[in-house]
C-alpha cells in the first residue's frame, strides 16, 4: 500500500509506501517442499490473469504448458488468494517471458497448497522454449481472508494541488521498509509515477530528503527492483538481485529511495489560457466512461473520430492511452465494447505498443479492420491522481449515497463552511460535474427542489450560486458561478440544487446515412396541413397564408441508435404527458430533437419545429427484446440496443423551406438539446449534412455525427 505521512520538518513531503507486490504471496507448503513465489505477468488485460511465473532461488521464471491441466491452474490461482480458475491458455499467449523455465511436466491433483507440491521434472528440468510458456486466468472472486497484499493508493493533500513526491517504501512482513537508492532506476520511478495517476517521472532535489532520511530509523528492504519502465504496474517489474541486510551498514553509498512525479495538463496547478492554446491536442479521447480517466478509446484520422478494434489490445496498449490523455498508467484494458459501442470507422486494429510511444498512434497497428464491428471497441481505465476532490463537495439526505443535496465547502469569513448551491440555472450538465467530482458516475436526475430531503441542519446557507457548467469540467467551482458574492433570488431552502447519481447512461446516435438517403422534397397544400400547423410544425409565414397555397417541406427519415449501456427513459412522469392529436399518442418528451437549416456561416434560416416524439424500440438488435411502445398509453424509452424510427412520411417530420431561396446550406438534426436526459456523451447528439437547393431539387450529402461548435469551442480551450 502506498501511504503517506507528513514528516517532522514539516516538509509537504509525500511518503509513498508501496507494497511488496513482487513477493506476492509466500508459498503456504510443506516444509519439505521448495519455497517459491508467484505472479501474473506479460501482456495482459486484468490483474486476475497473466503468464505464470515462478520466483525460486532469487530468479523469476516461466512454466512451460507441456502436461499442464486445469487442476495446475487451480493450484496457481488459489496460491495468489483467487477462489477457482477460469481457464488456461498455452502457447506464450501472455507473451514469451525471459529468463529460466522452472517447472515442465507438471502434474497436479488440484488439491495442492503450492505448485511447489505438484510432481514435475524438477526445478530448472525442461526441454521447453518460451513459446510454449503457460497463462492462467483466475476467477474475480478473492479467498476470504487471504493475505494477499494488493496496490492501493492513499493520499493526505495540504492543498488543493496533489502532493506529487516522497519516499518509497515496501510492507514486507507487516512492516515498512525503505529500499535502497543505489541501484534505483528511472524507469523504476517511471512506473511509480504511473501508479499514482501522473504520466511522467521528474528531477527531484534530494537534500531536504537526505536531512530528514539521517532522522529516521533506517529500515531497508531486502531486494532491489527491475522495472524496464513500459509497466503498467510495479507488480508487473522483475526482482532485482537480494541485498545483504547489515543494519545501519546497508545500502552504505545510497539513501532510502525518493520519487517525484509529473502531473498531467489537466491536473496542474494553474495553466494559463495562451498556455492551453498553444498546447496540442492529443489524438486520442476517451467516451462512455463514467469516471475520470476511464472510456471507450477514440483516435482521430482525417478529421474523424473512430474507434480500435479490441484484437491484440492489452495494458501496455492502454497504457500508452491513459499516458498520452495526462493520467498515469492503465488500470485495465478492456474489450468488447464495455464503454458503449462507438459510431463511424474502426480506424486501428491489431494494435502493439512497446509502451514508450507518446500516442497510441505512434503504435503498430493494422488499418486493415474487416471483421472488427463495434461490438468489439476497445477501452481503458486509468490511474487518476488523488485530487481530493471528493472532501469540498457532498450530497446530503439522500436515500442513498448516491442522491442528495449537494452542499459545498466556501470561505466565509475566514472559515471554511459548507453550504447549499442556489438551483437557479441548475441543470443536467451541472449535475454531471457534481457526480463526476464525487466518482459517482453520471448523472440521473438534475433537481431545483430538495425540501424532501432534510440536509445537514448547519449548512442551510447559500454559499454559491449562477453556476453554469460545460460538462467537460472537473469539479464545480471550475464551472462559471457567482464570486463571493451570492445572487439567489429564491433563497435556497427548499430549492437548493440537487442531484442523483448513476454508474451507466444512455447514448443516442441519429444515423447521419438514413438521413442522408431518405431526404427529398414535397409540395402540400396548406389545408391539408391543418393539425401540423396547429403543433406549430410550420414556418411562421405559414399564419397568414391563403389556405389553397402549398408549403414546401424538406422530408427526412430519424433512426436514432442507443448505444449506451442503459435505457433512455424520459424524466418527466405519465400524467404529465401531453396527448398529440397529429401522431395519435402521448409526447414524453417536449423537446426531443431540434431540425434545422442553417447558413453556411452558422445562422438559421428555416426551422422543423419538431419538437417532441412519442420514444418506442420500433427495431431492435438481434437478441435483445423491445421493452418500449407508444400504443394504448404504453410505457416510453430506447432500449440499450434498439432504434427508435420516425418516418419521413409522418406529420411534422420536415423542415418547412418554403421561404428559403436556392442555395447550400446546412441541415442540422440534434437529439436531446437541451440535456433535458443524461447521457454519456452528448458529442455525438449533433448530426450535419450539406445541402444544395436550387429551387426545385435538393441533393443533400456528407452527412456526419459531430460536436457542437459550443463543445468544440470548450474544448479548445
Amino acid at each position: 500500500m502506498f501511504s503517506t505521512m507528513l514528516n517532522p520538518l514539516s516538509i509537504n513531503c509525500l511518503v509513498l509506501a508501496l507494497l511488496c507486490t513482487w513477493a506476492l504471496c509466500n508459498a503456504q507448503s510443506d516444509s519439505d517442499s521448495p519455497k517459491i513465489q508467484l505472479r501474473l505477468a506479460g501482456e495482459k488485460r486484468k490483474h486476475y490473469e497473466g503468464r505464470v511465473e515462478v520466483l525460486y532461488d532469487g530468479e523469476w521464471g516461466t512454466v512451460c504448458d507441456d502436461d499442464f491441466s486445469i487442476y495446475a491452474a487451480q493450484v496457481v490461482c488459489r496460491e495468489l488468494g483467487f477462489m477457482d480458475a477460469v481457464s488456461w491458455l498455452p502457447s506464450a499467449k501472455y507473451g514469451r517471458g525471459e529468463g529460466r523455465i522452472w517447472l515442465d511436466n507438471l502434474h497436479c491433483t488440484g488439491s495442492e497448497k503450492s505448485l511447489a507440491q505438484c510432481e514435475s521434472n524438477g526445478f530448472g528440468v525442461s526441454d521447453c522454449k518460451h513459446s510454449e510458456d503457460v497463462g492462467v486466468v483466475c476467477s474475480q472472486k478473492r479467498i476470504p481472508g487471504f493475505k494477499f497484499i494488493r496496490n492501493q493508493q492513499i493520499f493526505l493533500l495540504a492543498s488543493r494541488i496533489p502532493i506529487t513526491e516522497g519516499f518509497v517504501e515496501v510492507k514486507d512482513g507487516g512492516k515498512w521498509r525503505q529500499i535502497c537508492s543505489e541501484e534505483w532506476t528511472q524507469m523504476n520511478s517511471r512506473v511509480i509515477c504511473g501508479m499514482y495517476g501522473f504520466p511522467d517521472e521528474k528531477n527531484i532535489n534530494i537534500r531536504p530528503y537526505k536531512l530528514l532520511a539521517k532522522r529516521r530509523k533506517k529500515n531497508y528492504w531486502g531486494f532491489s527492483v527491475n522495472c524496464t519502465g513500459n509497466e503498467a504496474d510495479l507488480s508487473d517489474c522483475k526482482l532485482g538481485r537480494e541485498i545483504e541486510l547489515r543494519g545501519n551498514n546497508t545500502c552504505r553509498k545510497g539513501m532510502p529511495t525518493v520519487v517525484s512525479c509529473m502531473p498531467g495538463r489537466g491536473f496542474a496547478p494553474s495553466v494559463s489560457i495562451g498556455f492551453r492554446k498553444a498546447y496540442r491536442q492529443p489524438l486520442v479521447r476517451l467516451r462512455g466512461g463514467a469516471l475520470i480517466g476511464e472510456g471507450r478509446v477514440e483516435v482521430l484520422k482525417n478529421g474523424e473520430w473512430g474507434t480500435v478494434c479490441d484484437d491484440k489490445w492489452n495494458i501496455r496498449a492502454a497504457t500508452v492511452v491513459c499516458r498520452e490523455l495526462g493520467f498515469g498508467s492503465a488500470k485495465e484494458a478492456l474489450s468488447g465494447a464495455k464503454m458503449g459501442q462507438g459510431i463511424g470507422s474502426v480506424h486501428m486494429n491489431e494494435v502493439e505498443c512497446s509502451g514508450f510511444e507518446k500516442s497510441l498512434t505512434e503504435c503498430h497497428f493494422n488499418r486493415d479492420s474487416v471483421g472488427c464491428s463495434h461490438e468489439e471497441d476497445a477501452a481503458v481505465k486509468c490511474n487518476v491522481p488523488a485530487m481530493g476532490f471528493n472532501t469540498r463537495l457532498r450530497l446530503s439526505g439522500g436515500r442513498n449515497p448516491s442522491e442528495g443535496r449537494v452542499e459545498v465547502l466556501a470561505e466565509r469569513n475566514g472559515s471554511l463552511v459548507w453550504g447549499t448551491v442556489c438551483s437557479d440555472s441548475w441543470g443536467t450538465m451541472e449535475a454531471m460535474v457534481v457526480c463526476r467530482q464525487l466518482g459517482l458516475g453520471f448523472a440521473n436526475h438534475a433537481f431545483q427542489e430538495t425540501w424532501y430531503w432534510q440536509g445537514d441542519s448547519s449548512s442551510q446557507a447559500v454559499v454559491m450560486s449562477g453556476v453554469r457548467c460545460s460538462g467537460t469540467e472537473m469539479t464545480l467551482d471550475q464551472c462559471l458561478h457567482h464570486g463571493k458574492h451570492v445572487i439567489c433570488p429564491n433563497g435556497g431552502g427548499r430549492f437548493a440544487a440537487g442531484v442523483s447519481c448513476t454508474l451507466t447512461a444512455p447514448d443516442l446516435v441519429l444515423s447521419a446515412q438514413v438521413v442522408e438517403q431518405t431526404t427529398y422534397l414535397e409540395d402540400r397544400p396548406l389545408y391539408a396541413l391543418q393539425c401540423a400547423q396547429e403543433e406549430r410544425c410550420l414556418s411562421t409565414t405559414s399564419d397568414n397564408a391563403d389556405p389553397t397555397s402549398y408549403r414546401r417541406l424538406l422530408r427526412f427519415s430519424s433512426q436514432i441508435h442507443n448505444n449506451g449501456l442503459s435505457d433512455f427513459r424520459p424524466r418527466a412522469s405519465p400524467h404529465s404527458w401531453v396527448w398529440h392529436e397529429c401522431h395519435r399518442h402521448y409526447h414524453s418528451m417536449e423537446v426531443f430533437t431540434y431540425y434545422d437549416l442553417l447558413s453556411l456561416n452558422g445562422t438559421k434560416v428555416a426551422e422543423g419545429h419538431k419538437a417532441s416524439f412519442c420514444l418506442e424500440d420500433t427495431y431492435c438488435d438481434e437478441g435483445i427484446q423491445k421493452r418500449y411502445e407508444c400504443a394504448n398509453f404504453g410505457s416510453q424509452g430506447i432500449t440499450v440496443g434498439c432504434w427508435d424510427t420516425y418516418r419521413h412520411d409522418i406529420d411534422c417530420q420536415w423542415i418547412d423551406i418554403t421561404d428559403v431561396k436556392p442555395g447550400d446550406y446546412i441541415l442540422q438534426v440534434v437529439i436531446n438539446p437541451n440535456y433535458e436526459v443524461a447521457e454519456s456523451d452528448y458529442t455525438n447528439n449533433v448530426m450535419k449534412c450539406r445541402s444544395r437547393y436550387d429551387g426545385h431539387r435538393i441533393w443533400t450529402y456528407n452527412c456526419h455525427i459531430g460536436e457542437t461548435n459550443a463543445l468544440r469551442t470548450h474544448f479548445l480551450l
